[in-house]
């Protein structure tokens, strides 16, 4: 089963995109995305 997760930027912390994980992985996802708030590429982690 998958679970939806929102991802923030660390920068400016606005919620910038959305993703996909299993539900048994405890991790939170950091991905390097394009944040266009900051206008250029940060780290975005998964949020509550």
């Amino acid at each position: 089963m998958r679970k939806k997760v929102a991802l923030a930027c660390t920068e400016c912390n606005q919620r910038n995109y959305t993703t996909e994980k299993t539900a048994q992985t405890s991790e939170r996802i950091e991905i390097k995305k394009f944040c266009k708030r900051c206008g250029r590429h940060t780290l975005h982690r998964e949020t509550k």
